[in-house]
């Protein structure tokens, strides 16, 4: 019964792929622009914009950093815009490919970006690594300065850090390698090289992966709220709200210490994005015989926590969360490691239980639920025989440690902007229509369905360049409500969104 039962594995992909074959990949076209409009800056100055930030500000999709995402980064659509009101060259720290990846001195340190393979018939089957060698070597230093400061996985507190573009430092995890290739000197900041090139505008979009990280991870990291020594944290730790608002509060000044105009973009929910909302919780099929076979099995475990909970032990409730129930001929929801269950009744409880609707399954779950921990044993199926680990879940107790960073994260950025009379970017409300309701582009609706929703790449977290586009949109409308500019926004559907294994080139 249980063989049988593992050779079947889930084929979640496939499942989560259904539909995926009406994906538009379409090239970007231009905004049209009528010959009589007449667009100014109103009290802004466009001339030298600066955009500084993470990996969402550098173009990162698909889980790398390649050309056609580079091209396609809201900045760079935004300086586009700029243009049209006195805006100025807008020049970004190119990789040399469309494959993506890093190389060090020739050594491979970043894997190539996630395509959509398909069949012979063309139909989506799984996102695939790009059967490619990537060329960017991080040795090989770019000479600026350069308007997009934009580092794939930097934190707050990194934007400020020396060395963070030292690649002395880079095997170390003390330095960032996308930095390195573009860093004035190896000693140099994030923030230091965009004050140096005195910019009259800039954005700034930073915070997204003081947090991410800790949820990606399914909250392996340290919720480090109470610490103020950021250079203790783990990489999947998430900031202290008081670090946050010191660091951003000296980036602010820095950046508009000579009268620069700018936007601030607060920190978008990141449990809204498909990494997240993918992978259904309930997501294990059973027949009425595999259910009831397993069901026998937990049995002594459901009968241990009602023994534990008559004694009080623990509550009825704290029993009722951990027992575990199998329906027949349904999808079921695994059964999770939740390393937030403790045993203080000397019983030897497990700490897991089955998961439920408060949880959130992330995307690299889906590769695992249903094979064998153990290939030499069928009854070892992760979420069924074995519990599925805590860095594939993200527990609701998980989800409010990060929304109270989060919430305190965007107090400080919409206070700071206010207080300096910088535009302020809901990011996070406008995201979140995305993620509702979606919302409507020429040709359709724009949404966050995983790989046929358009908004969002094929690593679940970062935009296509759809979702850059309208990402532009949102904020060229907060630019112009503040500074009475009238800078047109883009036609999003007219931008691409994820590309198959055989429509990518070099």
């Amino acid at each position: 019964m249980m063989n049988t039962f593992a050779m079947k594995n889930l084929k979640l992909y496939s499942l989560l792929l259904a539909g995926a074959a009406l994906i538009s990949c379409e090239p970007e076209l231009d905004n049209d622009i009528l010959e009589d409009d007449v667009y100014t800056a109103g009290e802004a100055d466009f001339s030298n914009y600066v955009a500084v930030g993470n990996s969402l500000t550098a173009g990162f999709a698909d889980s790398a950093l390649y050309i056609q995402g580079q091209e396609n980064s809201y900045p760079n659509i935004m300086a586009q815009q700029f243009q049209l009101a006195g805006g100025g060259e807008f020049v970004q720290p190119l990789v040399d490919d469309n494959v993506g990846g890093l190389l060090a001195a020739g050594v491979q340190i970043q894997q190539p970006r996630f395509v959509l393979a398909v069949d012979a018939n063309g139909n989506p089957t799984a996102p695939t690594i790009f059967n490619g060698t990537p060329t960017t070597d991080i040795t090989n230093v770019l000479s600026g300065p350069f308007n997009n400061m934009g580092v794939p996985g930097a934190k707050s507190f990194h934007l400020g850090a020396p060395g963070y573009g030292n690649i002395a430092g880079v095997a170390l995890g003390q330095a960032n390698p996308y930095f390195v290739r573009f860093a004035s000197e190896p000693n140099a900041t994030i923030i230091g090289d965009a004050v140096a090139q005195d910019p009259s505008f800039f954005s700034l979009w930073i915070g997204n992966n003081d947090i991410l990280s800790y949820a990606t991870s399914g909250g392996s990291g340290v919720d480090q709220t109470g610490n103020l020594d950021p250079t203790t944290y783990g990489s999947n730790d998430i900031t202290d709200p008081n670090v946050f608002a010191s660091v951003y509060s000296g980036y602010v000044s820095a950046l508009t210490a000579n009268g620069a105009g700018g936007a601030l973009v607060n920190i978008p929910d990141v449990t809204s994005i498909p990494f997240f909302t993918t992978v259904p919780v309930a997501s294990i099929p059973l027949d009425a015989q595999t259910a009831a076979f397993l069901q026998q099995q937990v049995t002594p475990y459901n009968q241990g926590l009602q023994f534990a909970a008559s004694q009080g032990f623990i509550t009825p409730a704290e029993a009722a969360l951990r027992t575990i129930t199998f329906q027949p001929n349904a999808a079921n929801a695994p059964i999770i490691e939740d390393p937030d269950l403790t045993d203080g009744t000397g019983l030897g409880l497990p700490s897991i239980r089955q998961a439920n609707d408060d949880d959130l399954i992330t995307f690299t779950a889906a590769s695992v639920l249903g094979t064998l921990a153990n290939p030499g044993d069928a009854n070892s199926i992760i979420g069924v025989g074995v519990p599925l680990g805590a860095q594939f879940v993200l527990s609701r107790v998980e989800q409010d440690r990060i929304t109270a960073a989060q919430t305190a994260y965007n107090a400080t950025i919409q206070g700071l902007a206010a207080q300096n009379g910088l535009a302020y970017v809901d990011a996070r409300a406008a995201l979140a229509q995305v993620a509702n309701s979606g919302v409507s582009i020429s040709g359709g609706q724009l949404t966050s369905t995983y790989a046929s929703g358009g908004a969002f790449s094929l690593d679940g977290v970062h935009p296509t360049p759809r979702g850059y586009a309208y990402t532009a949109n949102v904020i060229l409308d907060a630019i112009n409500d503040t500074y009475g500019s009238n800078i047109p926004g883009v036609d999003v559907g007219s931008y691409s969104t994820v590309n198959v294994s055989n429509g990518v080139g070099n």
